[in-house]
């Protein structure tokens, strides 16, 4: 069994992937970006948003006894391990290289901590070492009257950070690149003040939350001043400056995470629908990328709402799902065209669906048109299907054969038949 809170978890973790029990494979379509398929695989996770929602690669691990820090260990390591395959292009994958360049990328982070002094006086492996600096970046503390405390019940929200450099060091192969880690996050903590008081009030809610991303950015006392004092200011977007660090996937990380702020605690009001719009025309993103964050936000909200203390009792829930399933509405268009070329391209796959409209499929085909479906839709949102031709016939038949394809709030009232 794996256990990222024990020590060798990363080498059981390749034993288990030479073993085949876990399989470092996916598919991406021919016609999306890299950046914008990273982007859509690894915001389905929620390690975006801090939360591990769904593993990438051990989906069949039995992670019933694990916390949430060690399944956002596991979560962070594998979104790593992703962003590295997808950089190798056709080059083939190998397990030591990706933990060297992993632990180069972190440069002298300080993984140590008092409990481990020991390891002082004993050479640590190259895994091992790693295995201690992402359980450091996992956890966060706050400060409560000058007294240090673990919180167990908030993640460290800015862990994706670390994915989004560790991309950019890959791209560029710099001595490392975690030394930015401060620009950036201050830049996001930035960017989420200004949702924050982007409605012109901030409540108690919204003041505990910044709190959890301030602890979860690990800055210096000077830094953390600086953000605090800030805060209380009226921030103005040139206060963002991303422009030194003009990267895709962070420039969609601060548009997802300010989103997230805002619907995370009330529907969203029209000056904060307004301040999004204009955050999203400043960092030169396009309408579209709008609408998938909103989505991505809102659905994460109503998907884990139950898990994450912050987002119970939120009184918009049912006004945010309402707005969900239009939102995939707007925003499936530039995948349809895509999504139509890769199912008449997969000949199978069509003769199945037309079979299951008039006979039942078996097991079989079932699991047939189950992969090859989930493979084509890996970096679509979900109700993809709607923008089928006659994609609301289709759903039904669809959801018969993969009834995973739809988020989980969308299938709280089904009933079981047998």
């Amino acid at each position: 069994m794996l256990a990222p809170g024990s020590k060798g978890w990363i080498r059981k973790y390749f034993d288990l992937v030479e073993k085949n029990e876990i399989k470092l494979v996916y598919s991406q379509l021919a016609e999306i970006d890299s950046q914008e398929f990273i982007h859509a695989a690894l915001g389905r996770t929620g390690i975006v948003f801090g939360y591990p929602s769904r593993r990438i690669f051990g989906k069949t691990l039995d992670d019933s006894k694990w916390t949430v820090e060690e399944k956002l260990t596991l979560l962070l390591f594998e979104a790593h391990l992703f962003v590295y395959k997808e950089s190798l292009e056709e080059t083939q994958f190998d397990q030591q290289s990706f933990i060297t360049d992993l632990v180069n990328f972190y440069g002298h982070h300080n993984s140590r901590s008092i409990t481990k002094l020991f390891s002082f006086f004993v050479k640590e492996t190259e895994e091992e070492r790693l295995e201690s600096i992402l359980a450091k970046r996992v956890d966060i503390r706050m400060n409560f009257l000058d007294n240090k405390i673990w919180v167990n019940s908030a993640n460290n929200v800015f862990v994706y950070l670390d994915v989004i450099l560790f991309n950019e060091y890959l791209k560029h192969r710099k001595k490392s690149t975690f030394y930015n880690y401060d620009d950036f996050a201050m830049t996001s903590l930035y960017s989420i003040s200004m949702a924050i008081h982007s409605d012109g009030v901030v409540d108690r809610k919204e003041k505990e939350m910044f709190n959890i991303f301030l602890a979860s950015a690990g800055l210096s006392e000077l830094h953390r001043d600086i953000i605090t004092d800030r805060f209380e200011d009226k921030l103005q977007l040139e206060d963002i400056n991303y422009k030194d660090k003009d990267i895709y996937l962070f420039k969609k990380f601060l548009l997802d995470i300010s989103s997230f702020v805002i619907f995370s605690n009330h529907e969203a009001l029209p000056e904060e629908r307004e301040f999004l719009s204009e955050l999203c025309a400043y960092l030169g993103l396009e309408d579209e990328d709008l609408n998938e964050t909103l989505a991505l936000s809102e659905q994460f909200i109503i998907n884990n709402q139950n898990q994450i203390s912050f987002l119970q009792n939120n009184t918009s829930i049912e006004k945010v799902y309402g707005n969900l399933s239009k939102r995939w509405i707007k925003i499936l268009g530039r995948n349809k065209d895509k999504l139509v070329k890769e199912l008449n391209e997969s000949k199978e796959l069509l003769q199945l669906i037309r079979k299951s409209t008039t006979q039942e499929l078996t097991k079989e085909e079932k699991d047939a048109v189950k992969t090859q479906f989930l493979d084509i839709v890996r970096t679509m949102p979900s109700l993809a299907i709607f923008m089928l031709p006659g994609g609301t016939f289709l759903l039904p038949i669809i959801l018969k054969v993969i009834p995973e394809l739809v988020p989980s709030a969308f299938r709280d009232n089904e009933v079981d038949k047998k």
